[in-house]
């Protein structure tokens, strides 16, 4: 259970990647006030939070609405974590977070704490998988309440973060940013390849007998 409780909370904050959405927010925050800054980080992580707790308490029933198969979800979110994680290694923006239309669009909106903040800079499609993906792996409330925790905790540190921004970019610069989102991409890309092993194993389990 510790184990598990290690890896939710370790995907779950590296699939938000604040840091390396850091130049991102201090960007799109760049023209509010100090306490409009404040008031929108940290509207944008509650939702944020909310979304995604959502999405893990409903996983199950939007599974068996939709006839997916536990191990199907498993292959495909590992494959959009690993697509994430090459562009974290690439130190590239991800087209899952935020498009350069979208991020144009912000500039000219009023409060921008949901969209694209909330989603789909902190909670998009990679990190809904994800959360998904986890909850298929909990074996009993016990394990939703772990993955559901480790979005609390994430989205509390990720909160920190967002809100000293400045201090962030000041203190290890762009280029510190770069290389700390290259090592948990790299963190990210084996646990979307264990992902995929796994739902192989689920699909076809006379394979590996």
């Amino acid at each position: 259970m510790l184990t598990f409780a290690l890896s939710a909370f370790v995907a779950v904050l590296v699939i938000m990647d604040p840091l390396g959405n850091v130049p991102i927010f201090a960007s799109l925050l760049n023209e509010y006030s100090l306490a409009e800054r404040h008031a929108m980080i940290r509207r944008a992580c509650i939702a944020a939070v909310a979304i995604l707790t959502t999405f893990t308490l409903a996983g199950r029933f939007i599974f068996e609405v939709f006839g997916i198969t536990i191990g199907a979800f498993r292959i495909a979110g590992g494959i959009i974590m690993f697509g994430i994680a090459m562009n974290m290694l690439a130190a590239q923006k991800s087209r899952t977070r935020i498009t350069p239309n979208e991020e144009v669009e912000a500039h000219h909106k009023g409060d921008i704490s949901i969209v694209p903040l909330a989603i789909p800079l902190i909670s998009g499609p990679g990190a809904i998988a994800t959360v998904m993906t986890l909850e298929t792996q909990a074996e009993n409330f016990y394990g939703t309440g772990i993955v559901i925790l480790a979005i609390l905790l994430s989205g509390m540190l990720s909160y920190l973060i967002y809100r000293y921004a400045s201090n962030w970019l000041m203190r290890i610069g762009e280029t510190g940013i770069n290389i700390m989102t290259r090592l948990l991409g790299l963190i990210l890309a084996v646990m979307a390849v264990q992902f995929v092993i796994n739902g192989i194993r689920d699909s076809f389990p006379e394979v590996f007998r």
